[in-house]
């Protein structure tokens, strides 16, 4: 069902069974795939492929003439959201992806090169600067900001009005202004991981290299030697990462 007022541009591909609502506009290079759902006075511009049973609340906007980003199955972006709206006059624009299973929150914002693994949660207001990269299961709380060319590893908790300026590891928990590690994300890990011997493998490692001082030469002894997949991420991650 598409309102009457909709504005689908010649070269659009919507699928059959797609739902916009009132005063949406589509863009001539825009792909909606089955199960889509836009609400009223959405835009979405620029070569944008939205995946299945995605849902797009009012007065979000989605691209410029020149983006390209994609759009993961079954995430879900609430109202006002903007994604990849800024031009940028000086060099061609990165592709933007939001993996499946996202949840956008209300007033997030999402500048070029940002990538976004599956299930991540921004919550209110939260932005993302240029080629900000979040692995799976992230999750960052209201007013925190996350600066250009940072990564947050898979299953970091940021918390609200924080702002990261380097990279955060797997499975932490982050917050302040400048925002630090304050410890392990148990909760999440507990809620991820059935082996409690994973767990117990991921604090003592943890605390060997991120306890008092960040000791990046043990980071890489561990990512090559350990056999713990799950220590091996940690360790890797903080081995490469720009974390001081």
């Amino acid at each position: 069902m598409i309102h009457n007022s909709v504005i689908i541009e010649d070269g659009a591909s919507v699928a059959d069974d797609v739902i916009i609502g009132p005063f949406c506009h589509i863009g001539k290079n825009v792909t909606l795939e089955s199960g889509c759902r836009l609400e009223s006075n959405v835009i979405l511009k620029g070569k944008l492929t939205v995946h299945k049973d995605v849902r797009i609340f009012s007065f979000t906007s989605i691209g410029h003439k020149k983006s390209d980003i994609t759009i993961g199955e079954k995430t879900h972006i609430r109202e006002f959201a903007q994604i990849g709206t800024q031009e940028d006059e000086n060099e061609k624009p990165k592709k933007i992806i939001i993996g499946a299973n996202n949840f956008l929150m209300g007033y997030v914002q999402i500048l070029s090169g940002v990538e976004l693994g599956d299930f991540c949660i921004l919550t209110n207001a939260v932005r993302l600067y240029e080629n900000v990269k979040c692995e799976e299961r992230v999750i960052i709380g209201g007013l925190s900001t996350v600066e250009a060319n940072n990564t947050l590893g898979t299953g970091v908790m940021v918390g609200g009005a924080s702002y990261v300026d380097q990279d955060m590891p797997p499975f932490t928990l982050v917050e302040g202004n400048r925002a630090s590690v304050k410890g392990l994300n148990v909760i999440g890990l507990r809620r991820r991981l059935e082996n409690k011997g994973d767990i117990e493998e991921i604090k003592s490692i943890f605390k060997r290299i991120a306890g008092k001082n960040l000791d990046k030469e043990l980071a890489r002894e561990v990512a090559n030697t350990h056999e713990n997949e799950y220590v091996k991420i940690f360790s890797a991650f903080v081995a490469k990462s720009n974390m001081q």
